[in-house]
């Protein structure tokens, strides 16, 4: 049966942006790693889902579809309407990769993990020791004093 669009309407205002299930499968590991955080910080560009502000380290937590993974077969695309979803897909991953350099321009490292890498536990391992080993960053290190333009 085909969906309406009302009906479509009401899946697409169901997903979330924020705490969604992969993201909180992250929190909730890197927080039992004994890894403290802030939550979508808004100053930061593409308001990162988890922000370690001492370390200068963004992490974004990306679904494979709506990020188009690659070589993930979560991210394949419809087969219907392929226009609307490839202006959809496409411009989210163009977004990210601005997103990405703005915030490397500030002088922050930003990470991706991806929705599949939340069910391998050791994916979820090399990333909190990954966080673990980045350096502190002296001086300034709050997210607000980081964010500001000159």
């Amino acid at each position: 049966m085909k969906e309406t669009p009302e009906q479509r309407s009401r899946t697409m205002r169901a997903v979330r942006s924020v705490n969604t299930g992969p993201e909180m499968i992250v929190r909730r590991y890197l927080h039992a790693a004994g890894l403290r955080y802030r939550l979508h910080d808004r100053r930061l560009p593409g308001k990162p889902d988890v922000v370690f502000p001492s370390r200068r380290l963004a992490l974004f937590v990306h679904g494979c579809f709506w990020h188009q993974h690659p070589y993930c077969r979560a991210a394949t695309r419809p087969a219907s309407n392929t226009d609307y979803w490839s202006r959809k897909l496409d411009g989210n991953v163009a977004r990210d990769e601005r997103r990405q350099t703005e915030l490397e321009a500030r002088g922050w490292k930003a990470l991706t993990f991806w929705e599949c890498q939340t069910r391998d536990p050791a994916m979820l391992n090399q990333l909190s020791l990954l966080i673990r080993n980045s350096p502190v960053v002296s001086g300034r290190s709050s997210s607000a004093a980081s964010s500001r333009q000159p």
